[in-house]
């Protein structure tokens, strides 16, 4: 059973059923929790409480060859909705088999900038897209690990939803 996951083989981004081909890669965001300062009686220095279920701004940017009309869509000031699908590549290291596990992030956002890159004779533009992300979700294998909806006080991660508490007290 010493699953050892290797690598993403290969990957597809849609918006609304449409494949967005030309891409080159995709940075996915960083979760990071928003936080506070605590220190006073009682504590023996400072700690940097993360506020539960709370994060700071979290970005997707999508790097393209060149220009496309993809590239300006996303730039419409409107929420995007795009869903990446993965394929991992896993080394059953016992069996020495390998196995395909998918992985699929969907994300939800607002363009926040979009960057038509260089023009240079025989070369890539470097043209990309950057989203603010209200909402992401990843699921490995089928199964849900991370969602996070901004807007809906929800944040849930390897099944705890974080936010039940405070929505239940908000009278959500």
């Amino acid at each position: 059973m010493n699953q050892v996951p290797e690598k993403l083989i290969n990957f597809r981004v849609y918006e609304g059923g449409a494949d967005l081909i030309g891409i080159a890669d995709v940075e996915l965001p960083s979760i990071e929790a928003l936080s506070e300062t605590v220190k006073g009686a009682g504590i023996a220095g400072e700690v940097d409480s993360p506020v539960l279920g709370h994060f700071g701004s979290m970005s997707v940017k999508i790097n393209w060859r060149t220009v496309t009309k993809p590239t300006v869509s996303l730039a419409q000031q409107k929420g995007h909705s795009l869903d990446l699908r993965g394929a991992i590549q896993v080394l059953n290291a016992g069996k020495g088999e390998y196995k395909v596990v998918p992985l699929k992030v969907v994300v939800r956002g607002i363009p926040k900038k979009t960057e038509l890159g260089k023009m240079d004779v025989g070369a890539k533009t470097d043209s990309s897209n950057e989203l603010e992300v209200v909402y992401i979700k990843v699921l490995l294998d089928g199964k849900k690990l991370l969602e996070i909806d901004k807007y809906n006080y929800i944040c849930v991660i390897n099944g705890e939803d974080y936010l039940a508490d405070v929505r239940d007290a908000l009278g959500i």
